[in-house]
């Protein structure tokens, strides 16, 4: 099987598609990344709605999407678009489509584009597994082109453009049954609605492969773009991870997903799901996507065209293990405090760890560093718990009998010093890959590579580098060490979750290291473990899978998400899902603990896993249920500050 999913794997270079009209608004082809954003109002509240559309286009969304459930929000999507357009805006509206077929056929005639979700536009979804006969199968799809047809014809007609957005959390019974809860029945999903478009003459269509899972949605995306080149297809490719969060973690698992695909020139138009007002979306889009036209003018790595490790499915690089890093253990993050004025106890707080004097004990938090780089500076005091020092080579000679204190040498240090045999740490970038540099790694097992770079398409250059010591079969464990200066906080945030996110979700790391402004530590800290939290490789804290709000939404998705976090903040490893309807959450559900989903005004149903647990619960005791319910199953902790 070719693993070719893009252009190029060391050079931005933006898969060609076709360009799909959405009103005045053309996406794909040689249109800049489109932005885009949901209401979040009741659609039948015409003023309400048009105002935040007004506030989105403002921020910069040129495309607004609006949820119509039923026949009766279709319809009223005409009185919106008839007062956004008396007031002067002529951005292109959107309807979201699920269960309603009747209801797309109507928005259809009404706005420049629907999304329809294959998962439950003509199938239904109650976790059964069916096995059919290929006969059988072909009746289903048969069943579906009769139900899709009519609005492909409508679209054609009114020249209405259309995404075909599968959703990890909604695929079918049907298509579970015979694809698994994979990328490929993903694939499969959308292109079962895709040929039938086709076989109208119908193709003014974006496709999307979102989950709220950043590595489901990364290989879905993947195996999307493959499988079109396999074909000859090149429709609009609509980017987006679901159920984000809020705050930094749904920055940091939006820009794990999205920029991972965009630095690979996947994506013609984003779309950000915050747990936030949609306006807040559009600034963190922007960022996203901002960088991608500038990365076109920068110096040319060495070409690479396809993978040679499979991009569609997760394998970590098979490494040595030296001290506690490598293969079998958990990414380690590495804490940078060489611009420190000097390297004290009180240092390391930002990082995980305070002293009491009083006591002389330290406390260690779940976020705690596994190393810090001492720079050009000694440290002098007892090391707490497990936490260990890298130090220059030159520094660490001075004193190297000092216990949990390693060497850091560079490339020419490394090949030009008589060989030391202790555990070391070798910094180098791509270009100082050598045939002796290789000679050198391959004798020794106890050198972790601290892997640099300085190119503007860091993450390339990196992924590079790991491929080059795949094909030279360097097992040594490697730790990415990235620096980034002169960027905003949001942008710190994203850049890094995408560079770092990238490679970590190919199996590509065994630690970070992340170097920034020495003000901003705290946040350094917390970033890099949000995002090894968010590539599913190291989970400590409790972590939210939380739907953006919608005209859906049941409940305040925003309030109720904050009330939750803040009573389950210190269950570490546990997944909760908080759902505002029924569209997604079941599916989504399967990949949390615990799950709070909408199921009629003022009601709220929880699960376990996929399983309902109790429904029809009050708004006003849902939470205290919930709690309830972790409890029952034993997997409630006090919090430390009770």
């Amino acid at each position: 099987m070719s693993f070719q999913y893009c252009n190029s794997l060391t050079a931005y270079s933006r898969f060609k598609t076709r360009e799909v009209k959405c009103g005045d608004v053309g996406i794909g082809g040689a249109n800049p990344i489109r932005i885009q954003t949901m209401t979040t109002t009741d659609t039948m509240n015409t003023l309400a709605t048009v105002e935040q559309c007004i506030r989105c286009i403002e921020a910069g969304s040129e495309l607004v999407r609006i949820t119509a459930p039923s026949i009766n929000e279709a319809k009223n999507l005409e009185n919106i678009k008839n007062e956004l357009r008396m007031r002067g805006f002529t951005t292109p509206l959107v309807a979201d489509i699920h269960f309603t077929p009747n209801a797309a056929e109507v928005a259809a005639r009404i706005v420049e584009k629907v999304r329809i979700n294959p998962g439950n536009y003509a199938d239904k979804k109650k976790f059964q597994v069916i096995e059919y006969t290929n006969a059988e199968y072909q009746e289903e799809i048969d069943r579906i082109r009769e139900k899709f047809i009519p609005l492909v014809r409508i679209c054609k007609e009114y020249g209405t453009a259309m995404r075909i957005g599968t959703n990890h959390g909604s695929l079918s019974d049907r298509i579970m049954s015979r694809y698994g809860d994979t990328p490929l029945g993903m694939v499969e999903s959308a292109f079962e609605f895709l040929r039938i478009a086709e076989d109208e003459g119908y193709f003014n269509i974006v496709l999307s492969m979102k989950a709220s899972n950043p590595q489901v949605m990364v290989q879905a995306y993947r195996l999307l773009a493959h499988k079109m080149m396999e074909s000859g297809r090149d429709y609009p490719i609509h980017l987006g991870v679901t159920e984000a969060g809020d705050g930094e973690d749904g920055r940091i698992k939006s820009a794990i997903g999205i920029g991972t695909l965009l630095e690979d020139g996947i994506g013609d138009t984003i779309r950000v799901s915050l747990t936030e007002e949609p306006e807040f979306e559009i600034p963190v889009a922007k960022h996203l996507a901002k960088r991608y036209d500038e990365k076109r003018k920068v110096p040319r790595l060495p070409s690479m065209k396809v993978s040679p490790i499979n991009p569609f499915e997760y394998s970590r690089r098979k490494t040595h293990t030296v001290l506690n890093i490598g293969t079998h253990h958990e990414p380690v993050v590495v804490a940078d405090l060489s611009d420190d004025p000097e390297v004290t106890a009180a240092s390391l707080l930002p990082y995980g760890y305070s002293y009491d004097p009083t006591s002389d004990k330290w406390n260690i938090s779940d976020m705690a560093a596994d190393y810090v780089f001492s720079g050009n500076h000694q440290t002098d005091f007892a090391l707490p718990g497990t936490l260990s020092v890298i130090q220059p080579y030159f520094i660490w000679k001075e004193n190297p009998s000092h216990e949990r204190r390693y060497p850091l040498f560079t490339a020419d240090e490394f090949v030009s010093s008589t060989p030391y045999c202790g555990k070391k740490f070798i910094q180098l970038a791509l270009d100082e890959v050598s045939e002796e540099l290789i000679d050198r790694l391959r004798e020794d097992t106890e050198a972790v590579i601290v892997l640099t770079t300085e190119h503007f398409n860091g993450m390339q250059e990196q992924r590079r580098t790991f491929f080059d010591l795949l094909e030279e079969e360097i097992a040594n464990p490697v730790i990415i060490r990235r620096q980034f200066t002169d960027v905003s906080i949001e942008e710190l945030i994203l850049y890094t979750s995408t560079d770092f996110g990238a490679l970590l979700l190919d199996g590509l790391g065994d630690g970070v290291w992340l170097k920034a402004s020495a003000h901003l530590a705290q946040l350094v800290n917390r970033l890099c473990f949000g995002i090894l939290q968010g590539t599913r490789l190291r989970i400590s804290k409790t972590e939210y899978i939380s739907c953006p709000s919608c005209g859906r939404t049941l409940f305040d998705l925003q309030e109720t998400t904050a009330k939750i976090r803040a009573r389950t903040n210190h269950l570490k490893g546990v997944k909760i899902a908080i759902m505002g309807c029924i569209v997604n959450g079941p599916g989504e559900m399967a990949d949390a603990d615990y799950g709070y989903v909408g199921s009629g005004v003022g009601k709220i149903t929880l699960y376990k896993g996929k399983e309902i647990v109790k429904r029809a619960i009050d708004t006003e005791i849902a939470v205290d249920e919930l709690i309830n319910l972790i409890k029952e199953n034993g997997d409630w902790l006090e919090s430390p500050s009770n």
